[in-house]
């Protein structure tokens, strides 16, 4: 199982680092020791001292895939969540200015918790769908699907003329605007369509 992140996938965010607009998906890769299930609490790690959150939507792979056309992707996915990118972005800065790969400030353990996965079949069109994250009980980021730079099945086939895509490879499809930084105290909760998917603590 491998767990592929896009970058840079709404406008806002972008804007919000000060990122310039890609001209085709931006993606790395974590670990699978950065996956978090069953709403585990998340424990800051000692190296960092500026662990943001990113609340994505987080596809799951249901089949092997290579060189997929954009029209079959939709085939590719029968669930999805809410998922958190998180970033050590002390770390990140210090990559970027130094034009180095971001795996420490991105792949560390943990990072990537997810929630409850829900049927697409429950689900509006994949290209309106809402998620909210709230920090200690109030709204701290919005997105919705329909705001995508990618959507869901371009994002998929892009991938997988580079990388094949396996049963249970997890994507996360990008974050919207208003990422912000975690302390120890804090509760994470995320919401799919109004559904809350995932829960948990900050230590």
């Amino acid at each position: 199982m491998k767990i592929i992140c896009i970058g840079q996938n709404y406008l806002a965010h972008i804007k919000e680092l000060n990122s310039a607009i890609p001209d085709e998906p931006v993606f790395f890769l974590k670990p699978d020791t950065a996956l978090v299930t069953d709403n585990k609490p998340f424990y800051i790690p000692d190296f960092s001292n500026d662990i943001h959150y990113e609340t994505e939507i987080v596809l799951k792979i249901n089949r092997l895939g290579k060189h997929i056309d954009e029209k079959f992707a939709h085939k590719y996915y029968d669930e999805l969540t809410v998922g958190i990118d998180f970033t050590a972005r002390d770390i990140q800065k210090v990559q970027k200015t130094k034009g180095l790969p971001w795996e420490k400030a991105k792949g560390f353990d943990n990072a990537a918790p997810v929630g409850k996965f829900v049927s697409k079949s429950k689900l509006p069109a994949m290209n309106n769908l809402s998620f909210h994250l709230d920090l200690n009980g109030k709204t701290v980021q919005k997105g919705n699907t329909s705001d995508l730079l990618y959507s869901f099945d371009k994002i998929i086939s892009f991938i997988s003329q580079f990388i094949t895509l396996k049963i249970g490879d997890l994507i996360f499809t990008g974050t919207p605007v208003g990422v912000g930084p975690v302390k120890i105290g804090d509760k994470l909760e995320a919401y799919l369509e109004g559904e809350k998917v995932l829960a948990f603590d900050i230590k």
